[in-house]
């Protein structure tokens, strides 16, 4: 394929010092407006945030459902289909990383904050408080359970990152273009990119990232919060939840104010060998042989059911079947719209190298087992815990306790104290490195694609972003933080939309180029067999004439 030249880059792009500003002020200015009526005003904002989140579920369920489907089926076709040969890079590139070094880092961006709350309390949710028409014994409610958290954080998660990253890898390996969103939409929107277009786009993508690093921040911080109340400690108060907030963010900002990145990389690994500890303890101490069958026969069972799963909007439930869509798969389909930009400019970056069937596959196959093993041993061994003993995972309403669960859990293994503890060091490091890395690919974007964005930059979207979540858990907690999500994701799901039209009208150019390639190979072959000269290609095709007609 002819080589593709880089854009000439903004003055932003040079040092990373300045910021687009159709893109920053815009993102910076929604933030601060959101985060200070959440803030000021929490209950009007409850309200609001309420009859938002209702309005959206109530007419665009259904299309939430449906998008996520079909960026499952977008990924399959593009990975199976003649444009999985495609290398995302110089055609010879050697993949950047290992494979097994890729996998880790797959895996680190597929473990967060989220697989930690909710392992073992959307597991028990659901068997608790099934969604509304499913009914069966016990085990048959367990084994639901399960197979609707894998559908929340399984394939069709990982299908919504690889719409981002995809497109982005594309762009950034293949055709030498800047890390920013907008790129990935060149081949359908032409030099739009440059201007409104494409600031609307980046905007879109940068104020969709602070909302979804926001929702995951103040998940942590409920869930250090039960941690803490699980040692011993007074339920915190928003006193404690700001306090939390406060002190984790200072040490994002000597991170990023004295360029320790090689501590943050060490903090990374080192969280990834602890929530590996704490599985396999779990594991090993737990109910073993009970929990590797029902992972087995769980991977069956999701399988079986992925295609009807993947459609169901309850139509026939009425209101119980709305609010129970609004809280848990309408919720989750934002909440992984809201993450797309941050985890695919991740994913692109480490994928230089690879083709578009290795990538698509990677992504797909490598992150869904991880969590699917996460959710069958802590889930799974909340559910037999609760199976055994009802009423032992349950508080004192005979509810699920989502931000402190997984502490009840752990206090029916050995060594429950150092489980709490480490617990929540896991929990108090992601929110770390999330925070930072987060803040580094928002300032990626807002910049216009500098890799090294400036440090104010980076201090002001972790200021924000902290902000934002601190007026969330304000204006109502866990319930505003899934609103948030759900609100952020549907300008985005239209920008990911074109981006799967794009990419397409890519991948069809670069066959098509390469067909041309091949052609003229063979026309040179057959013509210095049989003594035939080829003409230059032009617009109207490859021709061939004999020597007898030179001119």
């Amino acid at each position: 394929m002819p080589s593709e030249t880089r854009p000439a880059p903004s003055p932003a792009l040079r040092d990373g010092r300045r910021v687009a500003p159709w893109v920053f002020w815009p993102a910076a200015i929604l933030v601060v407006a959101f985060s200070g009526f959440a803030a000021f005003f929490p209950d009007a904002a409850g309200v609001f945030f309420g009859t938002i989140q209702t309005t959206i579920v109530n007419t665009f369920n259904w299309y939430y459902v449906l998008i996520a489907a079909f960026f499952v089926a977008f990924a399959l076709f593009v990975g199976f289909s003649r444009f999985g040969d495609i290398k995302l890079g110089k055609d010879d590139n050697e993949p950047e990383f290992s494979l097994g070094a890729w996998f880790s880092l797959l895996f680190a961006a597929g473990m967060g904050i989220g697989l930690v709350f909710y392992g073992v309390s959307e597991p028990l949710s659901h068997y608790v408080d099934p969604r509304p028409g499913v009914t069966g014994t016990p085990a048959q409610l367990a084994q639901s359970a399960l197979t609707q958290t894998y559908l929340h954080w399984g394939v069709h998660a990982w299908a919504i990152y690889v719409v981002v990253g995809l497109g982005l890898a594309y762009a950034i390996h293949r055709r030498k273009r800047p890390i920013s969103i907008r790129w990935a939409l060149e081949p359908l929107l032409g030099k739009r990119v440059h201007g409104g277009w494409g600031n609307a786009i980046d905007t879109i993508a940068l104020a969709g990232t602070i909302f979804g690093v926001a929702t995951s921040l103040g998940l942590g911080v409920l869930q250090i919060g039960a941690g803490l109340q699980a040692t011993g400690l007074p339920e915190p108060d928003t006193f404690v939840n700001l306090l939390i907030i406060g002190v984790i963010v200072l040490f994002v900002l000597f991170s990023v104010l004295s360029g320790v990145n090689k501590g943050m990389k060490w903090l990374s690994s080192f969280n990834l060998i602890l929530a590996a500890v704490l599985l396999v303890f779990v594991l090993v101490v737990g109910q073993s042989e009970y929990l590797l069958r029902e992972w087995v026969q769980s991977i069956g069972a999701y399988i079986q059911n992925f295609v009807g799963l993947s459609f169901t909007v309850s139509a026939f439930q009425g209101p119980a079947g709305e609010e129970w869509q609004a809280n848990w798969t309408s919720f989750y389909w934002g909440w992984w719209m809201s993450w797309a930009p941050f985890v695919g400019i991740f994913i692109a970056r480490v994928s230089r190298g690879r083709t578009v069937r290795q990538f698509v596959m990677g992504v797909l196959v490598v992150p869904t087992l991880v969590g699917i093993l996460w959710f069958a041993v802590l889930g799974g061994s909340a559910l037999f815990q609760e199976l055994q003993n009802p009423g032992s995972m349950l508080d004192a309403a005979g509810e699920v306790d989502k931000e402190g669960a997984l502490f009840q859990l752990f206090e029916t293994l050995p060594a429950a104290p150092v489980l709490t503890v480490g617990a929540i060091v896991l929990i108090a490091i992601f929110f770390i490195t999330s925070a930072d890395s987060g803040a580094l690919v928002m300032g990626m974007i807002a910049t216009g694609g500098a890799p090294e964005p400036a440090r104010w930059v980076r201090v002001f979207f972790t200021l924000a972003t902290a902000g934002l979540a601190i007026a969330l858990l304000i204006a109502g907690g866990l319930s505003a933080l899934q609103t948030a999500a759900t609100i952020i994701a549907f300008p985005f799901s239209i920008v990911m939309l074109l981006m799967c039209w794009s990419t397409v009208i890519a991948f069809q150019r670069e066959r098509r180029l390469y067909e041309r390639a091949q052609h003229a190979q063979l026309l040179e072959k057959v013509g210095e067999r049989y003594g035939l000269e080829v003409e230059t290609p032009n617009e109207s095709g490859l021709r061939l004439r004999p020597w007898s007609r030179r001119r």
